[in-house]
């Protein structure tokens, strides 16, 4: 599951990377909250890196499952997606697997993913993904309040607006530019649906490949802005009263043979009309059938579920999917079968999660749909969020949760997120959530105090 190159094959990489002025091999793994960890060596050394000679104390680390007694963990590059660095072409960054005694090591979540992607190899399928990434761009104040740097930017609607679009060319030119360098393929991208915000559209790949450039995104876009003096967060829901960050994950399973997409379907032929094959509405089964849970990977904070609202302090809808459902081109459910068909949108995953633990278990999910011939029943078409309660009710949908509390709730109370993920990351995930959820729910914010400290 770990690949190796032989020794000749890493000769090959090391001189060609020498030959683009590469002196140092950056190996990056993630720990639980897909945050990138690694060590550098020189490019002289890289023989020793591939052989997995970087070592790290796991205790060290947020989510690997190891005490301060444990073995060191050992950390393997994949040599067939590195990046050289644009901003620091010195630099070739590479992801990385970790394995414990020259095995994998499970509790890594792109080992987690791999396995998983194996699972769907033995059915005959390999995924396709697809991540819509929204980041805001801010100005940190002296006073660690994030502002809205370009004071033009400014409308209540300020969605495709073409003005603040320019007037933050530098930054969203680097962007681009760097993608479509990098083969990625940039195909959108505009000025989002909040102040600050923007969307970058680039095409879909196999699931791995996906999950690794979401998280190189994420790194280039922080270097970039730094650049201009600014600062690009992912963070789910910087402003109350502004649209959140969602990473919407658009799915779809190909044959592993002949790389047809197995979820397109002419309308004609799908009774719900939507271009969508028996399998894609069997994989959506399967996501609607551990909604709950999932939706504890999907949106991993205590922000998330300030994203996860219908409308809150805004003064329309969010967008934001709160209901355990789904739907055609109906952006209230939070799986959805966009227009053209061929592929499901999970619309809960935002710029938080860790993409190789969601969708290491939205795919397992999705398989299980697939096993169990699992229906998801009628598409729901109407605007969920101006159901009463008793309509809701009867038409059988469910809130997805809706603070990290619930979430984590529904995660352990799921057999199948064991079955995937295994007791010991099962339970990590657990602990650091919990301990989350926890540190924020006893904090006393300003705003008790503020509305509190005068009247009692």
């Amino acid at each position: 599951m770990i690949e190796t190159k032989t020794d000749s094959e890493i000769t090959a990489i090391q001189e060609e990377l020498k030959s683009k002025g590469v002196k140092y091999c950056m190996g990056t793994y993630v720990d639980i909250h897909g945050i990138p960890k690694g060590k550098i060596v020189p490019i002289a050394h890289l023989h020793h890196m591939a052989h997995g000679s970087e070592l790290y104390t796991g205790y060290a680390l947020d989510g690997l499952g190891q005490a301060p007694n444990d073995d060191e963990i050992a950390s393997v590059p994949d040599l067939d997606h590195i990046i050289q660095l644009p901003w620091q072409p010195e630099i070739a960054w590479m992801p990385a697997d970790n394995t414990l005694y020259g095995e994998p090591y499970m509790l890594n979540t792109r080992v987690l993913l791999k396995s998983v992607l194996e699972d769907a190899k033995a059915m005959g399928f390999g995924m396709n993904l697809g991540i819509e990434a929204e980041v805001f761009l801010l100005k940190k104040e002296a006073d660690g309040s994030l502002s809205i740097p370009d004071p033009d930017d400014k409308l209540k609607k300020p969605c495709y607006d073409t003005r603040a679009f320019l007037s933050n060319f530098s930054w969203v030119d680097k962007m681009v530019t760097t993608m479509n360098d990098l083969g990625w393929d940039v195909y959108s991208f505009d000025h989002e649906d909040a102040n600050g915000q923007f969307e970058f559209d680039f095409k879909y790949a196999d699931a791995l490949t996906t999950c690794d450039r979401f998280t190189f995104l994420k790194m280039m876009a922080k270097e970039y802005a730094k650049q201009e003096g600014l600062l690009a967060t992912f963070m789910p829901k910087p402003f109350s009263n502004r649209t959140g960050n969602g990473a919407h994950f658009n799915m779809s399973l190909y044959d592993i043979n002949s790389g047809k997409n197995l979820f397109e379907c002419p309308r004609s032929d799908d009774p719900n009309g939507l271009g969508l094959s028996k399998l894609g509405y069997q994989f959506i089964a399967g996501i609607l059938k551990h909604g709950p849970a999932l939706c504890a990977v999907f949106a991993p904070t205590v922000n998330s579920y300030k994203r996860l609202v219908r409308q809150g302090d805004m003064p329309y809808f969010t967008w934001a999917p709160v209901f355990n459902s789904f739907g055609s081109n109906n952006r209230t459910n939070s799986v959805r079968v966009p227009m053209a068909g061929g592929r499901c949108e999970s619309r809960n995953a935002d710029g938080a999660t860790n993409p190789y633990l969601a969708c290491a278990l939205a795919l397992a999910a999705g398989l299980q749909g697939i096993r169990e011939n699992l229906d998801p029943g009628k598409p729901q078409e109407g605007n969920l969020y101006e159901l009463t309660e008793s309509e809701r009710e009867a038409l059988g949908i469910q809130f997805l949760p809706r603070t990290l509390f619930e979430a984590i709730e529904a995660f352990a109370a799921d057999p199948f997120v064991e079955e995937v993920l295994g007791k010991e990351l099962r339970a990590e995930f657990i602990r650091y959530k919990q301990a989350e959820w926890n540190e924020y729910h006893t904090a006393v914010s300003k705003w008790e105090i503020e509305r509190y400290s005068h009247l009692f």
